[in-house]
């Protein structure tokens, strides 16, 4: 059994061994998408095959669409050549179900992988003749959010940028370069609408990519590199739009054990791909069943239906009410909560965490009765239905190889948006008391003994990276005063918000000796 055209025509087999298989005449919709390119995607990695490639499957199964997808990989060019290629675009999506049954799904939906590489004649060439086809609606991105980025924290210019401001769009160095270059190539050839759509998982994701693209096109204008009006046509919203979205689905890096019931089903070359740029890539990627994703519905060139895959279609005011449902009360603050006590408790799984009780019944009191009062309800998704979904499905979840180790990483960029955002809603409202919320300063003062290092055995244990540990770590255990001030890492100046002395409260319980974690979380 072989992930190719060639090995998947042998239905009868790979479905005997429980693997769904694309419904579509391959031939017919292969040749309509080269001809009539509607979607190009950058970013080859795991989240893209795992969701909207399986999307798009959906939707060519059902007849709704008669072209598949487009993808470009423009950082590791190596995911092109050493996976995409070798399995004709081909690859299983293994769907881990909190039951701890799977779901196998041979995904064929990708018509072309390129690599968008201006070196490579060929590739190149096909993205440009791709972006001056009227017929493109949607240009997508999981790139992550530094790939928006210009310049580092330091101010300094991410490499290949300054080469591609002087050098207008001819041969660009950097992905944002070349994704502005593919765009004026559009705008040179009849000024043609299109969406750009990043669907990272980032706060109001479409104005970083805008403010990227923005800058590339106003550098080429006033260095007159570029042909005259581009900027303009980046900035008319009838001819180029940004739309916000808001996407959660967890695709773990693929697992070993996933590999071997694949091997065992008889599927060949299973092997994973470990880049020259340390990329992890397989012929199979696993996921959580559970997926959403809320796209603000601008599109100047019309979208297909893909909300009949299950996506969400709206305005911008609720995309940004759905993210802050998911990251500010009902998904991150759970996560962040079980990090921290998970790395103190000796945990190496977060979902081994929903089975201790103390933890489960605060996770339950974090979402349900301190953060849902203070929930603006999104109208398309209900908080409580979200909510439950991820205490009882999605954490749990016994296939997600999730760590709290991992997840207790940057925790000091995150306390103020997953906690203090709730607090700003408690003080901001007179019919609810600050002195309802219990686990929130829990939460903080937990964090504050995670940074001593000693887990509640008495043993050390390594922290998770984060760029301000060494700053926070000073203050602890002896001047936490100083740190409970901070508004920039809790969100609030803890003493103005009159949770202080509960966090300080907590803190010394919390260092009473061995045991002393569990004992207050015992008592709550």
């Amino acid at each position: 059994m072989k992930l190719t055209i060639e090995g998947i025509k042998n239905t009868s087999e790979w479905e005997a061994k429980g693997y769904s298989l694309p419904k579509f005449d391959r031939a017919a919709v292969e040749a309509e998408t080269k001809a009539n390119p509607f979607w190009i995607h950058f970013g080859a990695g795991n989240i893209f095959r795992a969701f909207q490639a399986n999307v798009v499957q959906e939707l060519l199964n059902k007849g709704v669409l008669d072209r598949g997808l487009v993808v470009a990989e423009g950082y590791d060019y190596e995911i092109i050549e050493k996976m995409y290629r070798p399995h004709d675009n081909i690859g299983v999506l293994v769907t881990l179900k909190s039951s701890g049954s799977v779901e196998k799904t041979v995904v064929g939906s990708i018509m072309e992988a390129l690599a968008a590489d201006s070196e490579n004649e060929k590739d190149w060439a096909r993205l440009l003749e791709i972006f001056r086809s009227p017929s493109l609606q949607m240009v997508t991105f999981t790139i992550t959010e530094k790939g928006y980025l210009l310049r580092n924290a330091a101010d300094v210019s991410m490499p290949g940028v300054e080469d591609d401001f002087a050098a207008g769009p001819v041969l660009p160095k950097s992905y944002i370069g070349k994704v502005v270059t593919l765009l004026h190539e559009r705008y040179v050839n009849g000024e043609l609408p299109v969406a750009m759509v990043s669907m990272d998982n980032c706060s109001h994701n479409g104005d970083k990519l805008y403010a990227a693209v923005n800058e590339f096109a106003k550098e080429w204008e006033n260095r007159g590199v570029c042909k005259p009006g581009f900027l303009d046509y980046v900035n008319n919203a009838s001819k180029v739009s940004f739309p916000w979205t808001m996407i959660d689905k967890i695709t773990p890096r693929p697992d070993a054990k996933i590999e071997k019931i694949l091997a065992d089903d008889g599927i060949e070359q299973l092997e994973p791909v470990i880049t020259s740029k340390k990329t992890y890539v397989a012929p199979f990627v696993n996921a959580e069943e559970c997926q959403y994703l809320v796209i603000e519905d601008n599109f100047p060139n019309g979208r297909p239906e893909l909300e009949k895959a299950g996506l969400y279609f709206t305005d911008r005011a609720t995309v940004d009410k759905v993210e802050k449902m998911k990251v500010c009360t009902c998904l991150n603050p759970l996560h962040t909560f079980l990090a921290v006590s998970g790395c103190l408790l000796g945990y190496t799984l977060i979902a081994d965490e929903m089975k201790d009780a103390d933890l489960l019944r605060l996770v339950k009191r974090l979402g349900y009765e301190e953060g849902l009062p203070v929930v603006v309800d999104p109208g398309i998704i209900k908080p409580r239905d979200f909510i439950d979904e991820v205490v009882n499905i999605r954490i749990p979840n016994p296939f997600m190889p999730d760590t709290p180790q991992r997840i207790a990483c940057d925790t000091s960029q995150k306390l103020s948006i997953r906690f203090g955002e709730t607090i700003k809603g408690y003080l901001a409202r007179p019919e609810l008391s600050i002195s309802n919320l219990k686990v929130h300063p829990l939460v903080f003062a937990l964090w504050l003994r995670y940074l001593t290092g000693i887990g509640d055995d008495g043993k050390p244990f390594e922290l998770s990276p984060d760029p301000l540990l060494e700053d926070c770590k000073k203050y602890v255990p002896g001047d936490i005063d100083s740190l409970l001030h901070r508004k920039e890492i809790f969100g609030v100046d803890l003493f103005e918000a009159g949770l202080a002395d509960t966090v300080k409260a907590y803190f010394a319980k919390l260092n009473a000796g061995n045991g002393a974690v569990r004992e207050v979380l015992k008592s709550l």
